[in-house]
């Protein structure tokens, strides 16, 4: 039962006073035959024999029907033992005899009716014992938060949400139980846990052609003889966090563990250690897409409740800063688990048995305000919330598609026929198109690998994006061993990219974002880099380095504040090699005369140009060149193509 009993028989079996004008009959009203069996039921209750206490009971409600302290008895033990029917049924008595003799019975009463999802009754009954001026203390606050769950799951069974799962299909579901479903930015990998011999370990899908392929198990992960379970999979899917319990070292029951691909290989996981972990229970992890906020639960002092949500964000020598308690908005006084952080990093799944509810666990979003607070979580609604527990919650990247595993029978009901083959009574993992007022933020996704020009091995290179409006850094990475990097960027922002490595010219995109809508697409590049070296015979100059966050105003050769960033990188790139010498050139496309294009283009040159020697570079290392509408790089026949010939760039020469 979601709700707690406040020793409710202890209360009534104190009952011992009587009213005037009264339609009941209390222990002192009934014959002696009767005080014996109400007594019976006494003892079996206080000696946890609760099917002979029933009989006691039952024979004296029918010897004495009006006999109200048997009544709520009765009522209380069905309540207790889950016997929905028979409690409302007997609290219906009782209340009829006496709807005044013990006001806790409208809250009981409308425990059992919750239960059986009569909502409406409930909200009736809990707002007579509010009104009755004997609600108190923890009594009160209970019966509140059960008048607000019912009040909500009435509106909710009215207006149901769109919900129409699908299983993931044989590639992930089999008869062994499946849950905790983790997945890549791409959406091309899943990380489950399938339970094998009474043993939770790591299995890994990839997507191919629509439809997941058979999990393999992660065997460098998973432990021969322990659980492993409760994970976050990196955007990029070359690290895991995870929850393991009763390792050897661990600093408590359950700690966080990581682990990372290298080579192609998962490594051994290391305990994150303090302050993540401590002498209590840390379990299920969300990682940030940048890798740089971690979230999970903990039962650890200075919470809110019984199980509360917390976030650690890594400080600036890349360690995990002491984690904060998310606080009273999202945690209650009782559960909160299975924090999914959307790759937006705003958008906050959850589940709680603390909020409003349908019943049990249900899930809910939060989403992070400017100003750091949290907004008031809401409840995903019904069906994808029941009466039951739900089970931990995650959303795609492009916030479209959610994925969960349940057992519930609402849902094998809703399945195909050949699809229910696959339940088999197990739990299972399906995914449903969400509803667009519980969607994340609209993000997309760069993807690269970056190699050296002329060689194309892959490079360990410095990333950064830098927002353009602001021209602050939105996120900064390093290229893995192979060259590659994965980053979200959540859409109705512009950005930049800079790509570096130290003897090399930089590489930079422009991403506009700002106007994009919720359907960009995911941009896959291969970048190179270019060594410094002063160019001769043997070794000719590298490519031009395009400058494609250098921006002007329109026919004009006026800088705009979006190009301080990339012209301070490249001014940076100036100081860090000296003997570096470059010239600036502009292009245009060939829309106007030849002439004003040539003149735009140089003038556009020239004032990079002066943008350099004013930040102190020496005019004797710079030179600059317009091209006019000369050397094109791609057609003038399409406004896409002109953009592209509008550019600024910038070449190593002899000096």
């Amino acid at each position: 039962m979601p709700y707690r009993l406040f020793s409710t028989l202890a209360f009534f079996l104190s009952i011992s006073f009587s009213l005037s004008a009264q339609q009941y009959l209390t222990e002192r009203d009934v014959s002696g035959k009767v005080q014996k069996l109400y007594e019976e039921a006494r003892q079996h209750l206080n000696a946890v024999r609760n099917a002979e206490a029933l009989d006691a009971l039952e024979k004296a409600l029918q010897k004495e029907p009006a006999f109200i302290d048997a009544r709520l008895m009765y009522a209380d033990l069905n309540l207790q033992m889950e016997r929905y029917s028979q409690a409302e049924e007997a609290f219906e008595q009782a209340l009829t005899l006496g709807p005044n003799y013990a006001p806790l019975a409208y809250f009981l009463a409308a425990q059992a009716e919750f239960e059986q999802q009569k909502f409406e009754e409930a909200a009736g009954h809990l707002e007579q014992y509010l009104q009755s001026g004997k609600a108190k203390g923890n009594r009160k606050t209970e019966a509140e938060r059960l008048l607000a769950s019912a009040r909500l799951a009435a509106n909710a069974r009215n207006h149901p949400m769109p919900f129409h799962p699908e299983s993931l299909g044989p590639g992930v579901n089999t008869e062994l139980p499946e849950y905790l479903p983790a997945l890549t930015a791409d959406g091309e990998k899943l990380v489950f846990v399938r339970v094998v011999d009474r043993q939770e370990d790591f299995y890994l899908s990839q997507k191919k052609n629509g439809r997941w392929e058979e999990a393999i198990p992660l065997e460098n992960i998973n432990h021969p003889q322990l659980s492993e379970g409760a994970q976050s999979i990196a955007a990029n899917g070359k690290s895991i966090v995870f929850t393991a319990c009763e390792r050897k070292g661990g600093l408590g029951r359950c700690d966080l563990y990581i682990t990372e691909m290298k080579n192609g290989d998962w490594q051994p996981a290391r305990n994150l250690g303090s302050p993540i972990n401590t002498k209590g229970w840390e379990s299920q992890p969300s990682l940030s897409a940048d890798g740089q906020t971690l979230y999970f639960v903990s039962d650890r002092q200075g919470g809110q409740g019984l199980i509360d949500i917390w976030v650690s964000r890594k400080d600036a020598a890349g360690h995990w800063a002491e984690p904060q308690n998310l606080g009273p908005t999202i945690n209650t006084a009782e559960r909160e688990q299975a924090p999914f952080i959307h790759p937006d990093g705003q958008t906050l799944y959850f589940m709680s048995d603390g909020h409003p509810s349908l019943g049990g666990f249900d899930i809910f979003f939060s989403r992070l305000q400017p100003d750091g607070s949290w907004s008031t979580p809401q409840n995903l609604g019904y069906p994808i919330n029941t009466e039951a527990n739900e089970g931990a919650f995650i959303v795609s990247l492009d916030g479209r598609t959610a994925y969960f595993s349940t057992d519930r029978a609402g849902v094998v009901d809703s399945l195909m026929p050949e699809d229910r083959k696959l339940l088999r009574r197990a739990s299972d993992i399906y995914s449903f198109e969400l509803y667009p007022e519980a969607r994340p933020r609209p993000v997309t996704y760069v993807k690269a690998v970056v190699r050296e020009a002329g060689t194309r091995r892959p490079l360990i290179a410095e990333v950064d994006f830098i927002k353009l409006k602001s021209g602050q850094s939105y996120v900064q990475a390093r290229t893995d061993e192979e060259g590659e990097f994965l980053v979200v960027l959540p859409i109705g922002e512009d950005y930049a990219l800079n790509v570096s490595k130290p003897g090399y010219l930089f590489h930079s995109e422009n991403f506009a974002l700002a106007e994009a809508g919720s359907l960009a697409k995911p941009f896959l590049l291969e970048i190179e880099l270019s060594p410094i070296s002063e160019p001769t015979a043997e070794a000719p100059a590298a490519k031009p380095v395009i400058l494609k966050n250098v921006f002007f105003e329109t026919g004009s050769a006026a800088l705009l504040p979006e190009s301080t960033a990339e012209l301070t990188r490249l001014k940076g790139l100036m100081d860090e090699n000296p003997g570096l010498t470059i010239r600036i050139n502009g292009h245009t496309d060939n829309v106007g005369s030849v002439e004003d294009n040539q003149l735009l283009s140089e003038n556009r040159a020239k004032a990079v140009y002066d943008f350099l020697v004013e930040k102190g570079i020496a005019r004797e290392r710079l030179r600059y060149k317009g091209f006019g509408e000369s050397e094109p790089i791609a057609s003038n026949d399409t406004p896409e193509g002109r953009q592209e010939n509008r550019r600024t760039e910038f070449e190593a020469i002899r000096e």
